[in-house]
Parts: C-alpha cells; structure tokens; sequence
C-alpha cells in the first residue's frame, strides 16, 4: 500500500512536476496568468515573468498553455544555454522544422516565411523561453529581433520569457536597453505569505481527493512557514515527506510529531539558521550540467528537494529525445548527498558503460541519460577538488556514452548501500516504434 492508498487520496498531492491541475491561484498567480494571457489578445504581446526558484513559474506557465485556444502556435524552449544559431534552430524544431545544417541567414529566413504564412492564416504565434536567466546577451539580442517582426498592425511573434531573478538583473542592463523598451509588460512571483501558505496546502490535498478532511494538524503550519519561507517546491518537499512519516508511522494525520521527523530526515533541523529564514534550503547544493555530446544546452541548480527528469515539458528537467522516457529518472537532494534514481524508464542510467538503478552522485560524475549527459558537481565541501573539468573533455564526455542504447532495462535486486549498480546485458540496437510503445508504460 502506497501512502495515496492510505491517506484514502486519488493521487499523490505534493508532486514536483509542475501539474496545471494542482495551480494555487493566489491573487498575485491570477494576476500573473492574466499578464500571461495579455501575450495573446494585445497586439503588441511581449511578458516577462519571473521569481525565485520553486516560486511556481513553470507550472504557472504550463497552466496558461492548458488554456489557449486552439488558433495559436506556440513553442517552448527550456533549454537555454545556446548560441545565436542554436537558439533559432531550436525555436524552428519546436515549430515543426528540420533546419539543421542551414546559416543563421537560412534559419531567420524560414521562421520569417513561417510567421507570415501563420499571420496571413488567421492564426497567432507564440514563443515562450523558460529558465531564460541563463540566456546569453546575444541571445537575448535575438529576441529582440524577433519580436522586432511585424505588419503595419501588429507583432507576429508574441513572446513571454520566464527565468529566476537574475533575469531581471540581466535585461536591466545598459546594453539591453533595446529589449527593455518592447517589453509590454513585467511580473515577479513572490512566496507565498500569511493564510496562502495553509490554503496552498489545503487545495492540493483537495484536488487529490482529500475533500473537506484535515490532514495537517494546525500545529503543523507555522514549521511549514518557517522551514519554507512560503516557497511552494519546497512547501511540496516538506509535505510530501510528513506524509511518507505518517504513513510509516500508521497514523493517518499529519501531527507536529511527523512534521518534526520530516524536517529531521530532510536534515532541515541541523540546518537551521538563527534568523529562522530558509537560506540553507534555498541554498545551492550542487549543479548539473546538461549536454548532448560537446555541446551544452544547460545548467540546473540543486536546492535541497526533488527534481524529475524527463522528455515531456511537465518535467523539472527536460532532455527531448526519443531515447529518454518520459519520466525517466528523479533526483533528490539533501543537505548531505545527492541521489538519482532511474524511474522504471526504457533505457535507463548509464555510468560509463555500466547500468545502474540508483547511486548517491560523486563530485564529478558523468551520467548517461539516452544521447544526453549529466555532469553532477558538488558545492557541499569547499575542500572537494571537482571532477568535472576531466570529464568535460571531448574523449571523456564521448567515452561517457555508452556504445549503444540497450532497448530493454536489466534488474538487479543485490544493491549496494553506496552505489546501485548493475552489469549491463550486450547491448542490442534501439527500435524506435519499439521503444515509443514502451515508454507510453513508464
């Protein structure tokens, strides 16, 4: 029996992938998704969105795209660590192209006569950039551009760019002022404060299938206010692991008592800070590094909680390809370690050439995920030479990849404390249409 089972819920209420059905709306997300929605009806729509990390953007975003209406084309691109070039051509594959090969006069090019084409069609397009504040100013400069298209009424290309606050600091600049003057309009998501950070509980469980019952104890809420700072990601951790505490208690409400064990198992308690504010669960622990053989496409920051990845846009972390699942692995991160863990995906994790289910991330490990590569570097001891540079070698990160994908995932019930591991079977070839069929399982 799982804890859904037990607490008598329809599914699990304190997930981290960003549902659209699980939204809070606060008065300042109404507000935010009505800036959003400004993007479709104004002619002239260009929205910035941004807040602090776990601060509900992503899944703000996802709830305005549930909505639209089914004249608008919309692309959204979450890996932002690109070039000029690299930018436009992945803005063109979103929208359907294949425009690889092609000068970046070729790409601005296609996506002109695309544009115009949607234009004179009736229909609008929309770009949305999400984790925009690892943008370059080159790339930032061809937004600009981009949103510079137009008839003599009004913008082709509609664009909302989301990101962390650093966004803000970084378009504030003086060499950006041109991007700044076309933005239509700006919001910035704060925690949640006061009776919206009970209520934000309380809706979740309710939309879960909890109805009118109280499972939080009264008790509970002023540890959720302080271990949080009203961040919903980690409201959701802290949640999510009071009720695994409940559950393995047999109790079936969440009491001081569980909320207690909770902060103590995620390592909140030693790390508390005088000032009771949220510094050390907010605080960076680690990074991952995103890449697809020598390029890189991103970097995530690890704050204390849990992270899925992914091929499909619910995930924290998405890698698009048809080698990844789609929800492939999760990490979780504590004051102390790190761990990912493989969800039962087609092709699993690789370290080198080897298989494993789950393992407790070293500085400087090199994970396969499909084509794709984490690069894992951790910020816990300032002692800790990284290993990262070594393995970012161009023999290195090659040799990361397996040789090939095996179709089909191996298990191993002897696992060790340390390091999940297990030998992989001789690789055999990936079938796509196979594999499209297994992944619609997992």
């Amino acid at each position: 029996m799982s804890y859904v089972e037990h607490f008598g819920l329809e599914e699990q209420p304190f997930r981290l992938t960003p549902d659209p059905d699980f939204v809070y709306w606060s008065e300042q997300h109404q507000q935010a998704k009505s800036y959003l929605e400004s993007t479709i009806w104004l002619a002239d729509g260009f929205v910035i969105l941004t807040g602090e990390i776990g601060a509900g953007k992503t899944t703000l975003l996802q709830s305005f795209l549930a909505d639209l209406e089914d004249d608008v084309d919309y692309a959204v691109i979450s890996q932002t660590q690109l070039s000029p070039e690299e930018f436009l051509q992945a803005v063109l594959v979103e929208y359907g192209f294949k425009p690889f090969g092609k000068g970046k006069a070729e790409l601005i090019d296609m996506l002109n006569t695309f544009l115009l084409e949607r234009y004179s069609a009736g229909r609008r397009v929309l770009l949305i950039v999400d984790e925009a504040q690892n943008l370059s100013r080159r790339v930032l400069e061809e937004i600009r551009l981009l949103n510079g298209l137009e008839t003599t009424k009004e913008k082709v290309l509609r664009i909302i760019i989301a990101g962390q606050p650093e966004l803000r600091d970084k378009i504030n600049r003086d060499d950006l002022k041109q991007l700044t003057q076309r933005v239509r309009l700006r919001y910035h998501l704060e925690p949640l404060v006061g009776d919206d950070q009970r209520a934000y509980v309380e809706h979740r469980l309710k939309v879960a299938g909890a109805g009118d019952r109280q499972l939080f104890d009264d008790a509970c809420y002023p540890a959720i206010a302080e271990f949080t700072g009203g961040v919903p990601r980690l409201i959701n951790v802290l949640c999510d692991t009071a009720m695994l505490c409940a559950f393995a208690d047999e109790v079936d409400y969440v009491s001081e008592e569980q909320m207690d064990a909770a902060l103590e198992e995620l390592g909140w308690l030693a790390n508390k800070p005088a000032t009771g504010n949220t510094s050390n669960q907010l605080a960076i622990q680690a990074q991952l590094e995103l890449r697809e053989k020598d390029t890189r496409l991103g970097e995530f920051e690890l704050t204390q909680g849990r992270l899925i990845i992914g091929r499909t846009a619910d995930n924290d972390i998405r890698i698009d390809s048809p080698f990844v699942s789609r929800h492939h692995a999760q990490i979780v991160t504590t004051s102390e370690t790190t761990i990912i863990e493989d969800l039962n995906s087609t092709n699993g994790l690789f370290l080198g050439a080897r298989r494993f289910t789950k393992r407790r991330l070293r500085d400087g490990d090199v994970v396969a995920v499909g084509n794709h590569l984490l690069i894992y570097k951790d910020f816990r001891d300032p002692a800790a030479e990284s290993l990262a540079e070594d393995a970012l070698g161009e023999s290195s990160i090659v040799e990361a990849l397996p040789a090939e994908i095996p179709a089909e995932a191996a298990a191993d019930d002897a696992v060790d404390d340390e390091e999940f591991i297990i030998d992989l079977p001789e690789p055999g070839d990936v079938e796509l249409d196979d594999l499209e069929v297994k992944d619609s399982q997992s």
